[in-house]
């Protein structure tokens, strides 16, 4: 996976927006105003990207991958994942770790809203 790879993944999903509200080296995917995903830019040789994960899955993940997986960088320790591409872990994977912080967002959102999205799928 490479950074445009994991960029129109994440665009690609329903009702997504990117921002660069720390600036322009940090591009951030929301979904309904909620972050989901965080990005560097500068990024030349080794991909990695922040993750919101359940707290006992995130454990499990560092522990299986330590050399990929691990406490989000300059984020909450026991909700998100600094998560390293290419180097022990799949595509396939790595798609999946955005699709769980995707779901988790929506999850924590209100019932009209999360409505809403399932109304448009239809």
């Amino acid at each position: 996976m490479n950074i445009e790879e994991l960029r129109d993944y994440c665009i690609a999903k329903e009702e997504v927006a990117e921002e660069t509200p720390f600036g322009p080296d940090t591009l951030v995917f929301k979904v309904f105003g909620k972050v989901f995903l965080l990005l560097g830019l500068d990024q030349i040789d080794q991909l990695s990207f922040n993750v919101k994960c359940d707290p006992e899955y995130a454990l499990e993940l560092r522990q299986q991958y330590a050399h990929s997986v691990l406490p989000g960088y300059h984020m909450n320790k026991k909700h998100w994942n600094t998560v390293f591409a290419n180097r022990q872990l799949s595509d396939e994977l790595l798609y999946k770790l955005v699709d769980h912080s995707y779901d988790l967002v929506l999850k924590g959102l209100p019932l009209k809203i999360r409505a809403h999205l399932k109304s448009g799928m239809n």
